[in-house]
C-alpha cells in the first residue's frame, strides 16, 4: 500500500476533557510488519521522530469531523485525533480507514454501536426468548462476570436484559459482598475485576441500578470499587475523603430526615460523577446521562423540601439579619443560601418564580444589603451570585424593591447604591466581582426588560429614580479623576473601574436617550470624559471615545451643538495627532467617527470641523476621509450660494446656521419630535455665556455670525410681500408657511409658523449658533414678525 504523507498536527484527550498538542507532523498509512495489519504512522516534521504509530483496527470506531479532523479511542480513556492542513490528505486517510474497515468513505463514523450486523440481530432475536444469564457471584467468577458485562454494552437490547437480570438477582449487593472478601484477603486482581464491572454498569444508564447502589447502606462500597483503577500503581482514597475529610456544615441544624440524606446522597453522587469515575470518552459522553438525571431530580427534591419547611427557611433569615450573628455563621447562611439558589436553577418556569417570591417575602434583598457590605471576600462573592440569580430571573423584583426605597431610605443604603459602591471598591485585582455586579446594573438599567401597565410604568420610574438618587454615585470616581487636563490616576486598578462605568454610561446612552441626555449636559460629562483621551492605557481612551461615537450616533441636534459650543473635538483631533498616523485600532476608531459624520451628512458637526481643524488636517492624506468632509463643506456652501441668487440674501456665517435659517421659512411641512424639549434643556442651551466662562476652550470658537439678522429681516420682507400678493390672488386665498396661525419664537431663536420643531431638517442640521453672545432676548427683538 502506497504511502501518502500530509501535514497534521497530532492531539490527544488528557484528563481535563481538554486537547493535548503532541506535535506538528506528516502521517501515512502502511502495513506494518510488527503490529500485523495496516497503521497509521505521524513522523515529526522537526527531527523524524515517530509520533503515532497506531494499527487501525477492524472494530475501532473512527470519526471524521469537519473535513479535516478525524478522531477516535484507543483503549479506555485514551482520545486521540489527527487536524489535517489540507482536506485532500484527510480525504485520502480516511478512505484507507475505511478500506480497512469495509466501509463506504462516504460514512462520517465507521462503527455505530446502534448499528448492528446480521449475527447481533440473530443472537438478540434469541434474546427475547431468554434472558441473559449471569455466573455465579463468586470470586472465581470475576473474570467471567466482567467479559459478560463488557460485552453486553455494544447492544442497546443486550443492555436492558442485563440490567434486568442485575435488579431480579439483587447481582449488585452480591458483587459488594465480594468487594468485602477481596480486600479483607487483598486479591488485587479480583478488585480491578471489580472496578471494570462497576465501570460498566454505569454505562448501562439505569435509574434502577443507580438507586441500589446510591443507597446510603452501597454507596461507599460502590465508591470503594471504583478506588482500585487498573491503570493506577496505587489505588485512591476517595472512602477516606467523603467520610473525613469532606465535612458537612450546617447553617441551621436540618431536622428533617429525608432532606438530610437527600443532601448527603446529592454530594457524593456528584463526586462520584466529576472525580471518581473515569473521564467519559468521545463516544461514552451520552452514556452517563441518566447520571446527570439522577442528580437534576435529586437537586429538585432538594428545593422542593426546603421550600416546604417554612420555620427552617424563617430561622434562617431571622439568623442572617440578627446583628448578633457572627462573621462566620454569617458566611455559612449566605453561603447555603447560594446552593439553594444553585439547585433552584433546575426547576421549571412556574416553580422557580414561586421559589423566589417566598424568598422576597422572606425578605432577601434586605439581608442581601447587609451581606454585600461585609468586608468577608466569601460572604461578599456568595452574596453577588445570589443577587445576580434574582436579577436574571426577575429583575422587576428587584426594581420594586428598589422604588419602595426611594421616600424611606437614605441614599446610601439603598440596594442600588449599595451595588454601585460595592463595585466601584472591588479590591480584585481581576475585578471579578465589579464586572459581575456591573452586568446586575445592566439587566436592571435595560429597558428592554422593563414592564409597562395602565396603572403601572415601571420604566419611567425605575429610570426617574436611578437618575436621581445613583448616577452620582457611579460617576463619583469619574468626576474626582478627570478634574484636571490629564487623568489624576493611571494606575491599572483605577482605569479598569473607570473602563466598566464607561461601559456602563454607552450602554444608558444608548438606552435612555432622555435621562441621560438631561445628565450630560448638566455635568459636562462628555468633556469629563474625553479627559481620558490622554490615558496612558489605549483601552480608556478607546472608551471614551466609544462614549463620544454613541452620542454622535443619535445625531441629535442638542447633543450636536453641546458639542460645537463646547468645542469637544479638540481631544479626539489631540489624540488623532498624537498617534502620528500609526496603523491601530485607535486610528481607525478615530477616523471611523469621521467617516460617520461624512456618511450621515450630520451638517452642523461637519462645518464645526472643517472650519475649525480643515488646515490641521488637510495633510492626512493615507485616507481619503477629510477631504471627503471638506468636500461636504463645500457643497453645502454652494447650496447656500443658490438660496442667496434665489432670494437675494447675503449669506453670512457658517452653513450650518445659514442654511438652517432659510428652509425654516420656506418649508410648508414640518416633522414633529417625539418628545418636545423641556424648559430646563431650552435654558440651557440658551446661556451660552456661563459654560464658556466656566470651561474655556482649547482652540478657536465657531465664527459668530454678524449679518444672520440682516439675513431675517429680508427673507422676512419676502416672504410678507409673498404672503399679501398670494391672498389678493384671483384663485382666492392661499396659505404659505403654514402662517394661518400666529407665529412663535422657538427657543433657537427661530421663527416657527406651526409649533413643530424644525431640528431634524436635512440630517439633523442645527438651527441654533453655538457660539453667539447674544442673548434670547435680544435675538428675539431683532426676529421680524409677519402680520
Amino acid at each position: 500500500m502506497t504511502d501518502t504523507r500530509r501535514r497534521v498536527k497530532l492531539y490527544a484527550l488528557n484528563a481535563d476533557r481538554q486537547w493535548d498538542d503532541r506535535g506538528t507532523g506528516h502521517v501515512s498509512s502502511c502495513y506494518v510488519e510488527r503490529l500485523k495489519g495496516t497503521s497509521l504512522l505521524v513522523r515529526a516534521e522537526s527531527d523524524g521522530t515517530l509520533l503515532l504509530e497506531s494499527k487501525i483496527q477492524p472494530d475501532t470506531a473512527y470519526q471524521k469531523q469537519q473535513d479535516t479532523l478525524i478522531v477516535w479511542s484507543e483503549g479506555d480513556n485514551f482520545d486521540l485525533a489527527l487536524s489535517f492542513q489540507e482536506k485532500a490528505g484527510c480525504d485520502e486517510i480516511w478512505e484507507k480507514i475505511c478500506q480497512v474497515q469495509g466501509k463506504d468513505p462516504s460514512v462520517e463514523i465507521t462503527q455505530d454501536i446502534v448499528e448492528e450486523s446480521e449475527d447481533e440481530r440473530f443472537d438478540e432475536m434469541s434474546d427475547s426468548v431468554q434472558p441473559v444469564e449471569l455466573p455465579a457471584c463468586e470470586m472465581g467468577r470475576l473474570e467471567d462476570i466482567s467479559e459478560l458485562v463488557n460485552s453486553c454494552l455494544v447492544s442497546p437490547n443486550r443492555k436492558d436484559k442485563l440490567a434486568a437480570a442485575l435488579e431480579t438477582q439483587h447481582y449488585i449487593k452480591k458483587l459488594l459482598n465480594l468487594f468485602h472478601m477481596c480486600e479483607d484477603v487483598e486479591n488485587v486482581e479480583g478488585l480491578h475485576h471489580l472496578y471494570e464491572i462497576f465501570k460498566s454498569i454505569f454505562l448501562l444508564n439505569k435509574n434502577t441500578l443507580f438507586d441500589t447502589m446510591f443507597a446510603d447502606d452501597t454507596i461507599f462500597d460502590v465508591v470503594g470499587c471504583l478506588e482500585y483503577d487498573p491503570s493506577l500503581p496505587q489505588p485512591k482514597k476517595h472512602r477516606e475523603y467523603l467520610r473525613e475529610l469532606a465535612k458537612f456544615r450546617e447553617a441551621i441544624p436540618i431536622k428533617n430526615k429525608d432532606l438530610l440524606a437527600k443532601i448527603h446522597q446529592t454530594y457524593r453522587v456528584q463526586y462520584i460523577q466529576e472525580i471518581v469515575l473515569p473521564t467519559p470518552t468521545v463516544f461514552e459522553d451520552n452514556l452517563l446521562s441518566t447520571l446527570s438525571s439522577f442528580i437534576f431530580f435529586n437537586k429538585v427534591e432538594i428545593v422542593k423540601l426546603i421550600e416546604e419547611d417554612e420555620k427552617f427557611l424563617t430561622d434562617l433569615f431571622k439568623m442572617l439579619m440578627d446583628e448578633k450573628t457572627g462573621d462566620t455563621k454569617r458566611r455559612d447562611l449566605v453561603l447555603f443560601l447560594k446552593e439553594f439558589c444553585n439547585f433552584s436553577q433546575n426547576l421549571q418556569p412556574q416553580d422557580k418564580d414561586a421559589f423566589y417570591k417566598t424568598l422576597v417575602s422572606l425578605r432577601i434583598l434586605p439581608a442581601l444589603e447587609i451581606t454585600l457590605s461585609i468586608d468577608d471576600q466569601k460572604t461578599k462573592t456568595a452574596s453577588i451570585d445570589i443577587l445576580t440569580y434574582i436579577v436574571e430571573f426577575s429583575p422587576s423584583v428587584v426594581r420594586d424593591y428598589t422604588l419602595q426605597q426611594a421616600n424611606n431610605t437614605e441614599e446610601e443604603q439603598m440596594l442600588l447604591n449599595i451595588v454601585i459602591e460595592q463595585m466601584l471598591r472591588d479590591q480584585d485585582p481581576e475585578l471579578g466581582g465589579a464586572v459581575q455586579l456591573m452586568g446586575v446594573l445592566r439587566i436592571l438599567l435595560d429597558p428592554e426588560s422593563m414592564l409597562a401597565s395602565v396603572n403601572k410604568s415601571e420604566k419611567a420610574d425605575f429610570l426617574n429614580f436611578f437618575y436621581k438618587h445613583s448616577i452620582q454615585t457611579l460617576i463619583a470616581p469619574l468626576l474626582e479623576n478627570t478634574s484636571g487636563e490629564k487623568p489624576l490616576k493611571e494606575d491599572y486598578h483605577t482605569v479598569q473601574l473607570l473602563g466598566l462605568v464607561l461601559e456602563l454610561l454607552s450602554f444608558c446612552v444608548e438606552h435612555h436617550t432622555y435621562h441621560i441626555k438631561t445628565c450630560i449636559l448638566n455635568k459636562d460629562l462628555l468633556r469629563r470624559i474625553l479627559v481620558l483621551m490622554r490615558s496612558t492605557h489605549t483601552f480608556l481612551v478607546l472608551g471614551a471615545l466609544r462614549f463620544m461615537r454613541k452620542i454622535i450616533a443619535l445625531k441629535d441636534e442638542y447633543y450636536n451643538r453641546y458639542i460645537i459650543k463646547g468645542n469637544l473635538f479638540a481631544p479626539v483631533i489631540d489624540a488623532f495627532l498624537r498617534n502620528n498616523g500609526r496603523y491601530n485600532l485607535l486610528d481607525s476608531a478615530i477616523l471611523e467617527l469621521f467617516e460617520f459624520i461624512k456618511l450621515e451628512d450630520i451638517k452642523s458637526l461637519c462645518s464645526h470641523v472643517v472650519e475649525n481643524y480643515g488646515k490641521i488636517l488637510e495633510d492626512v492624506e493615507y485616507v481619503q476621509t477629510f477631504k471627503a468632509l471638506k468636500t461636504r463643506y463645500e457643497q453645502h456652501q454652494d447650496k447656500l450660494k443658490e438660496r442667496e441668487r434665489e432670494y437675494n440674501v447675503p449669506v453670512s456665517g457658517s452653513v450650518a446656521v445659514t442654511e438652517a435659517v432659510v428652509p425654516s421659512l420656506l418649508r410648508t411641512r414640518y416633522r414633529r419630535e417625539a418628545r418636545q424639549p423641556d424648559e430646563e434643556e431650552e435654558m440651557w442651551f440658551n446661556d451660552d455665556d456661563e459654560l464658556e466662562d466656566e470651561a474655556p476652550l482649547d482652540s478657536a470658537q465657531p465664527h459668530t455670525h454678524t449679518h444672520t439678522h440682516h439675513a431675517l429681516d429680508a427673507i422676512g420682507k419676502i416672504v410678507e410681500k409673498k404672503v399679501c400678493s398670494s391672498t389678493e390672488s384671483a384663485n382666492g386665498p392661499r396659505v404659505l408657511l403654514g402662517a394661518a396661525k400666529p407665529p412663535h419664537t422657538d427657543a433657537q431663536g427661530l421663527v416657527d409658523y406651526d409649533g413643530d420643531s424644525d431640528e431634524e431638517e436635512e440630517g439633523g442640521a442645527s438651527s441654533g449658533n453655538p457660539s453667539s453672545s447674544s442673548s434670547t432676548e435680544e435675538r428675539d427683538a431683532k426676529r421680524p414678525r409677519l402680520a
